[in-house]
């Protein structure tokens, strides 16, 4: 079952996570873009996860220069991880 506000179909949690990184990035189309928002505005916890994501990128921005690009690489690699919906877990480093 759809829901509508205006013409744009509402987007659950669902579809609307995985789209998060890339709506703080702008790289969503326009409507994709307007779902997301829309979700946004009543869904505390897709908020949360916009609330961390920001906060973790302008940490990261602030702190560009000094970390070192092992620990960057490991990083990058693990939001790709959960990005693609893949396993996070360390099973790959013995950890």
């Amino acid at each position: 079952m759809k829901l509508w506000r205006g013409a744009i179909a509402r987007m659950g949690c669902m579809r609307t996570m995985p789209n998060l990184q890339s709506y703080l990035d702008g790289n969503l189309d326009e409507v994709t873009a307007r779902r997301v928002a829309t979700h946004l505005e009543d869904c505390r916890r897709c908020g949360l996860e916009v609330t961390v994501y920001t906060e973790i990128k302008t940490a990261l921005a602030e702190k560009r220069d000094s970390i070192d690009p092992d620990v960057l690489d490991r990083l990058q690699h693990f939001a790709s991880q959960l990005a693609s919906g893949g396993d996070s877990g360390n099973s790959d480093n013995g950890a």
